[in-house]
């Protein structure tokens, strides 16, 4: 039998196992798996081949992958030939550091070298670690099919899909130590006023300190198999309307500070409506995760707590109104952070993956690196956009003390404000 006759073989027994464990599936999904495991058939029959003939010859040039650090020029991967041995590995393309800076290649690629999770990537045999690197954020910074990838990396597109969620997988596993609630000093430090200026508020007692913006946003994905709506057609974010299904994005709830780092991250189901609910579980079990005098501030539909202030929802007079132009003020801060993570990593304005543990992976995995990139101080500003309101079913949750604590802070900045002293 020769490989053709072997390939054809294989496929139909792969297909015949696809339609046994995953029906219902499209024609298309079906097709889509088939031509993937074709594929990794021929790429381990033609791995076999290479290692039965003896090893080509090294590259007569060494060539670097980064630029000296000493040349101000922005960092651009060479090309060579290369076998497919790990010695001799398969370098990156030069113009796909049109959309990737070269240093925040190298800075990830030291990061995960100095992880304790040393554990190697699936999919790396033809790969540098600094390649897999680029190869990941390609494909996290523009909206491209892995086609077009395969196509710049010279790499199958089954294999690109194994690089890229090991990639993710293994920049989950550093979302605790980018992703840090700050407690002590550090927390402390970055706590900043809720009245401006800053000389002012140190005069008005009782007033707090802010130290982050609670809020969240919607990543839209494809619907899991089986749930998809024949009226919505249309993969993008127009989807998101009322009557869409909830399947079809992700809730991303976060807290930032002052500087648009995240401090806090969870990601759940388009249905799951607890907002708020798990961090304010939290931090009423650990107080002194919020320094004295300080708290949280949200828009309404958020737990209304001692630690977490959240806008007036219901109608109100002056006094009311002057304490939610206060909060609005600060949530401009999340919403500018969210911005920018959507300009940085394109993909996430709507991700082809059907697997909710998948695409959750990959948003976590945007959101660690936007720690990291803010670390590099490499900041890309996006266009804060003014997104559909999300209507909150049910009655926000409040506390007595939360009430009481949210009413005095109202009462005092209204008196402040009648009295001339802000």
């Amino acid at each position: 039998m020769d490989v053709n006759e072997y390939v054809l073989s294989a496929g139909r027994s792969v297909l015949d196992m696809v339609e046994r464990e995953w029906q219902p599936l499209s024609p298309g999904e079906l097709e889509q798996r088939l031509d993937q495991t074709v594929e990794e058939i021929l790429e381990a029959d033609l791995i076999a081949k290479l290692k039965t003939q003896p090893p080509p010859p090294p590259p007569p040039i060494c060539v670097q992958l980064l630029q000296s650090q000493a040349n101000v020029q922005p960092q651009v991967l060479q090309t060579t030939t290369s076998s497919s041995s790990p010695e001799n590995e398969v370098p990156a393309p030069r113009e796909l550091l049109d959309t990737v800076d070269g240093a925040a290649v190298k800075y990830i690629t030291d990061m995960l070298q100095s992880s304790k999770s040393r554990a190697r990537m699936a999919g790396r045999a033809r790969l540098s670690l600094s390649h897999t690197v680029l190869l990941s954020l390609t494909l996290l910074s523009e909206r491209i099919s892995y086609r077009t990838v395969s196509r710049r990396f010279h790499l199958e597109k089954g294999n690109i899909h194994r690089i890229f969620f090991s990639f993710c997988e293994h920049i989950n596993t550093l979302e605790e130590r980018h992703i840090r609630w700050p407690v002590g000093k550090e927390a402390v430090e970055a706590l900043f006023p809720l009245c401006s200026p800053e000389k002012e508020q140190e005069e008005q007692q009782g007033v707090p300190w802010v130290l982050g913006v609670l809020g969240h946003t919607r990543i839209p994905i494809r619907l899991p198999i089986g749930k998809y709506d024949v009226e919505s057609t249309v993969p993008e974010v127009k989807r998101m309307k009322k009557e869409a299904h909830p399947d079809s994005w992700l809730n991303l709830e976060l807290t930032c500070d002052r500087k648009g780092r995240f401090l806090h991250c969870r990601i759940s189901k388009g249905s799951d409506m607890d907002r708020g609910v798990a961090l304010r579980d939290k931090l009423k079990q650990h107080p002194e995760l919020m320094p004295s005098s300080s708290c949280l501030v949200a828009r309404a539909g958020y737990p209304l707590t001692a630690h977490i202030l959240t806008s007036y929802s219901e109608s109100h007079g002056p006094r009311e109104e002057l304490f939610n132009q206060t909060l609005e003020e600060h949530f401009h801060i999340l919403d500018q952070a969210v911005a920018n993570l959507r300009a940085r990593f394109q993909r996430l304005r709507y991700l082809d993956i059907g697997n909710n543990d998948r695409a959750r992976a990959v948003v976590l995995t945007a959101c660690v690196l936007h720690n990291v990139f803010l670390d590099m101080g490499q900041v890309v500003q996006g266009e804060v956009e003014k997104e559909e309101a999300i209507i909150q079913e049910g009655q926000t949750e409040v506390d007595e003390e939360g009430v009481h604590r949210r009413n005095a802070i109202s009462d005092l900045l209204f008196k402040n404000v009648n009295s001339g002293s802000t």
